[in-house]
Parts: structure tokens; C-alpha cells; sequence
């Protein structure tokens, strides 16, 4: 009876809304898609779009996060996969599909291309089983598929994933089931899920895919499915899944997290086109109001999550007072050697960090030549550097050393030539700090800016310069900074830096403030700092009660902050390097913050050339001056 109501009510709206598409009379499920919507307001358009979720599914209690913005951008992919995730909660176990999701990505496995196939999978299985009572999602899903295929082509084709997401939609519209050969049996296994009502066998089938495709080494790394299933929710509820969130939150991270698996799994949008769409809408959002009772629990929450201060409670408040102010006012820093140097707990946070610094030196073992290479190399660049710096230059002179072989010029030539005096080139010290961005956009190369790190740092052991080796990251409006090597630590610290782990957001230039003043307590005439970051500043604002707010720190605004931060350096002596270590989409704005100082390495195995000579027109500098 409630579905018959509602075809009578979509069947009214269209009348007063005018003519629909072709075939919309007896196809009331087309209504949505002929009518114009821009002017409609949102809680509208959000009753109807549920509306038609709770119709297919047949669950009023079925609840949803509509994206309406992406709706008025392409309201068949909308509504499309509004029937999709009411289909597939009728016909299938979403909450073990969701959850087996999950225990695949504790396991290790790449959530970006384990989320397109999971897409995949369940678009298969799930349309054939509305199809027979509701023929109009026929329209709708061809419509939706024409959207993505016209407007998303670029992107998809990018990947493996994509390219196969590219050839089911392709087949889908056109009817040709053509495709190039490594895609041919994937598509088949997919297409082989029409068939299929049983959970299971869904579960099955992306985990084979991903085990094929994208990591043929996870099964023997980690273990095979029954493994997998095996986890359970306690080792679930350990570990930190706040890294996979785009917010900030205290309590519940791993119901969050398992809510927008389930509410991904039946879209066709990828996550990068979902991180993206977030940041063009503009950044109000990332404006979080506190109340007392929650700023108490923050750092309370920071000292659990990243250790305990290595600091006084004096020192951390003239540092607060002396550093954070302008754009990063009502901001404070909390200085740390990390979670598993000074745990206040062993929480799941510790477990999560354990297990990452695991996986950085299991990425260290297994590099060990492409280390030696860049290390030697990139020593033997520093060391001829400095070299030439405590070279003398023998030059002529009215005094000083006698030439004998010259002497047969007395009386006849100027007495400047029979001279030679030796003069000691510059030989200033040299101090460098090494700061890596570990905010959670870099979660996918924790262990690549580890590795880069560790080899900068055991070249400048070579060479007998003392760093200081520290991370990043922001929670809610603590700057995290963790200390792995200070100056004068001996080389067995330096590879504490596999200690190395992203999460959150990213201020970067309160953390190159931070930085640059740590360097500019030393006492060494020449300074470095070197910044392994991927060019794209992001900050959640917290809003304290009785503080005043700033602007949102991401975007242009948290460019152009950052690199103002980097001239102020460089206007009090300090040199600044920048290695690039994110997407080339990011490549912009690196070269607005560092202009031309910055390396972007393409193959870590060109690390040390690219790197050693930055370095050494930094060393050799003021020599040509």
C-alpha cells in the first residue's frame, strides 16, 4: 500500500511539473528525472530521494547520507544509487559485506581500488534483482552510466579498477562486451554476480579480484579470506581508523567508519572524486564548535593518541604564546617523541603504530640497495661540497712563501708576484632540521617519506652535520610535532624515523614556524630546513568558547600562508628545501609555497641525484657569492 501511495504521488508531481521524458506514463520511477529540480528546496529533494530508497529496499528504518549538491550535478547517478543501496539492503547482508570491507583494509589493503571493485560487484548483483518489479531503473542506470562515461572517462582510465568500471558501463549502454584482454576475465567473474543472491559469494569474489589484481602478495603477507573474516571486533575497536575519516572525531570512529563504507559500496563515485567534490564546495565545514566539556577531553585525547610532551608545562606555554599567533591564533603545539616512545596507554592507537612501523622497516629491509645507492651517492655529493669549502686558495702576495722558480724575476717584476699566501675558504657549519608532513593524505607513502627521510638523514651522519629529524600532523587544534632524531643524537636514532605514522590534518605553516624556530636556536652560521610535504595544507578550525575564529585554513588561503611562512625563514637566513611527495595534480601549489626550491621525485631511485643537488647549490652558495 505505501509503495502504491507513492506511485500516486510521483504520478501527481509530474502532472503539475509538465511533460516528462518519453515513457515516463507508465514508468513512474522516471518522474525524478524529468523533472527540474534547481529550484527545489534541499529537505524536498532529500524526502524524495529516501522516498525512493525506502521503496526499492522496503525498510523505512533505512537511513542514508545524500550528497545534494552531486545530485543537481547528475541526478540519475543519484538516484541511481539510491536504488542501488535499497536494492542491494533488501536482496543482500550489507552489514557483512560492509564489515568484511573493513576487516580487509585492517588487514592492510589499499581502500581506494578495494572499494571500486567492491562497487563493481554489488551493481552487478544488486540490479538484475530490481529490475523485474521496477523496469524504468533500466532508463535510469543508462542515463547514469552515460553521465560517468562522458565526465569521468579521464579519471577511470587511470587505473585498473576504473578501466574495468569504464568497460561494464560501456557494455552496459552499448551492448559491447569488447575489451582488451587482462580485463576480459575480471568483467566476466563480475558479470557472473547477476546470478548470485547469496552475500557470500559477493564477499568471494572481491576478495579474489583484489588478491589478483591489485596485490598478489596479500594472501601470503597477511593471510587468506577465512582470515580475514576471522577478525574480530574487539581487534576491530583497536585499531585507528580515525586516519581513514576526512573529520575529526573523539568517540564511535569505527561505527563512522563503517557507515560510510556501506554508503560507498553502492556508488559509482570513487574516493578521490569524493574528496575532491568536498573541497570545490568551499570549506565552512571544516569549522568544528567546541563546548567546555569537549575542550577538556581534547588534549587529554592528543596525549593518548600521540604520547606525552617531552616539554615543561613552562616551556610548552611560552612556545604556544611566542608561536602561535596571526592566522594560527587560538592554535597550540604539542611536542612529542610519539606514542610508542612515551605512551600514556597501551590503546589502539599504540597497536596501530607498532604495527605501521612494522611495515616501515619490512619497506627498509627489503629496499636495502636502492638505500646504498642513494646514501653513498648523495654522501659523496655532500662530501665534495664541503670539501671544497675547507679547500685553501693559494693566491700571490707581497708576502708569505717565497717561489723559488720565480726568483729569477727579482728587479723585474712587480714583488706582489714572488709571493704566494694561502687563504682558508668559508668553512661555517652547517645545521639541517628534516620535517615530514604525516597528515593523513599521506597515509598511502608512509613508508616512501620514511625511507626518504632515513636516507637524507644517515648522508648528513656521513658527513658529520648535526639534525634534527620531526613530523606533523593536527588534531582538532593541536599541531602535533614528533621528534624522532635531535642535533646531537648519535646515527643508530636515526632509524627511529620507521617510527613514522600519518593521521589527521595538516597546518603547515604553523609547523614550519615551529621548525624554523627550533633552527634558529642554533648557534651554526649556515641553517637547512628541508620539508617532505605534499603541497596541500588542511585544517579542521576548532572553535574554543570565547576565542576568536579564523578563516578556514585550507586551500589558497592555507598556500599562501604556508608560503609566506617559508620567505619569513628565508628572510632570516634560513634556507628552505621542499621535496614534493604528492600527487602532480598538487605540483601548483608546491611551487607557490617553496618557488624554486623544491624537488619533486618521480622515482625514489633518482632520490639522491635530485636531492644532493639542491643540497649542494645550497653548500656551495655563498661560496660563489
Amino acid at each position: 500500500m505505501e509503495q502504491d501511495e507513492l506511485r500516486k504521488n510521483l504520478w501527481e508531481q509530474r502532472q503539475e511539473g509538465g511533460d516528462g521524458p518519453a515513457g515516463s506514463e507508465t514508468n513512474p520511477a522516471v518522474v525524478f528525472a524529468g523533472e527540474e529540480l534547481e529550484e527545489e528546496d534541499s529537505l524536498e529533494i532529500q524526502t524524495r530521494m529516501k522516498n525512493l530508497m525506502w521503496t526499492v529496499s522496503g525498510d523505512y528504518r533505512l537511513d542514508t547520507k545524500l550528497d545534494l549538491q552531486s545530485f543537481r550535478e547528475s541526478r540519475y547517478v543519484s538516484m541511481y544509487d539510491a536504488i542501488k543501496q535499497g536494492a542491494f539492503a533488501r536482496f543482500f547482508d550489507k552489514d557483512a559485506f560492509a564489515l568484511y570491507l573493513v576487516k580487509k583494509v585492517y588487514y592492510g589493503a589499499d581502500e581506494m581500488p578495494l572499494m571500486s571493485l567492491a562497487q563493481l560487484c554489488v551493481d552487478a548483483a544488486a540490479y538484475p534483482k530490481v529490475l523485474p518489479e521496477r523496469p524504468g531503473v533500466r532508463e535510469i542506470r543508462q542515463k547514469s552510466f552515460e553521465y560517468l562515461l562522458d565526465h569521468k572517462f579521464s579519471r577511470l582510465c587511470a587505473n585498473l579498477p576504473g578501466k574495468i568500471k569504464l568497460a561494464l558501463m560501456r557494455g552496459a549502454v552499448s551492448g559491447d562486451w569488447n575489451c582488451e584482454k587482462r580485463i576480459r576475465e575480471p568483467l566476466e567473474m563480475i558479470r557472473a554476480l547477476e546470478q548470485s543472491s547469496d552475500t557470500m559469494e559477493l564477499i568471494r569474489t572481491v576478495d579474489r579480484l583484489y588478491n589478483r589484481m591489485i596485490d598478489p602478495s596479500f594472501e601470503k603477507q597477511h593471510g587468506d579470506l577465512e582470515k580475514i573474516l576471522a577478525v574480530s571486533l574487539e581487534e576491530l575497536q583497536e585499531f585507528n581508523w580515525k586516519n581513514f575519516l576526512e573529520e575529526e572525531a573523539l568517540e564511535n570512529v569505527l561505527e563512522q567508519y563503517v557507515s560510510r563504507m556501506e554508503q560507498q559500496m553502492t556508488s559509482f563515485e570513487t574516493l578521490e572524486d569524493q574528496k575532491e567534490e568536498q573541497e570545490k564546495r568551499g570549506t565552512a565545514r571544516r569549522v568544528v564548535v567546541l563546548d567546555e566539556e569537549a575542550v577538556k577531553k581534547v588534549y587529554s585525547y592528543v596525549e593518548k593518541s600521540f604520547g606525552r610532551t617531552y616539554l615543561t608545562e613552562r616551556e610548552q606555554k611560552q612556545l604556544n604564546y611566542r608561536l602561535c599567533r596571526g592566522a594560527h591564533r587560538d592554535c597550540s603545539l604539542h611536542y612529542t617523541e610519539g606514542i610508542l616512545a612515551s605512551p600514556v596507554m597501551m590503546n589502539a592507537q599504540y597497536v596501530n603504530a607498532r604495527k605501521q612501523m612494522q611495515n616501515n622497516r619490512r619497506l627498509f629491509l627489503n629496499s636495502q640497495n636502492l638505500i646504498k645507492r642513494n646514501v653513498e651517492a648523495m654522501t659523496q655529493f655532500l662530501r665534495r661540497s664541503l670539501n671544497r669549502r675547507t679547500e685553501p686558495d693559494v693566491l700571490p702576495s707581497y708576502y708569505g712563501v717565497i717561489q723559488p722558480r720565480k726568483l729569477w724575476r727579482v728587479g723585474r717584476t712587480d714583488p706582489g708576484r714572488l709571493f704566494c699566501r694561502s687563504t682558508k675558504q668559508n668553512s661555517t657549519r652547517f645545521a639541517v632540521e628534516i620535517l615530514m608532513d604525516a597528515s593523513g593524505s599521506q597515509r598511502e607513502r608512509q613508508g616512501q617519506v620514511a625511507l626518504q627521510a632515513y636516507m637524507i638523514s644517515e648522508s648528513l651522519s656521513n658527513v658529520g652535520i648535526p639534525h634534527q629529524i620531526m613530523s606533523f600532523c593536527t588534531f582538532w587544534d593541536y599541531t602535533v610535532m614528533q621528534r624522532f632524531r635531535d642535533y646531537e643524537d648519535p646515527r643508530e636514532k636515526n632509524k627511529d624515523v620507521f617510527r613514522y605514522i600519518t593521521s589527521s590534518n595538516n597546518r603547515d605553516g604553523l609547523a614550519i614556524r615551529a621548525a624554523g624556530d627550533s633552527l634558529l636556536g642554533r648557534d651554526e652560521e649556515n641553517r637547512i630546513l628541508i620539508v617532505l610535504s605534499d603541497g596541500r595544507p588542511n585544517d579542521v578550525i576548532v572553535n574554543r568558547p570565547g576565542s576568536r575564529n579564523p578563516k578556514p585554513y585550507c586551500g589558497e588561503y592555507g598556500v599562501q600562508d604556508t608560503a609566506w611562512e617559508v620567505r619569513s625563514l628565508r628572510g632570516n637566513g634560513i634556507f628552505v628545501l621542499g621535496v614534493f611527495t604528492g600527487d602532480e595534480k598538487d605540483l601548483a601549489a608546491e611551487k607557490i609555497i617553496f618557488g624554486k626550491d623544491f624537488a619533486y621525485i618521480r622515482d625514489i631511485r633518482n632520490f639522491s641525484r635530485v636531492v644532493s643537488g639542491y643540497l649542494q647549490r645550497l653548500l656551495e652558495q655563498d661560496l660563489e657569492e
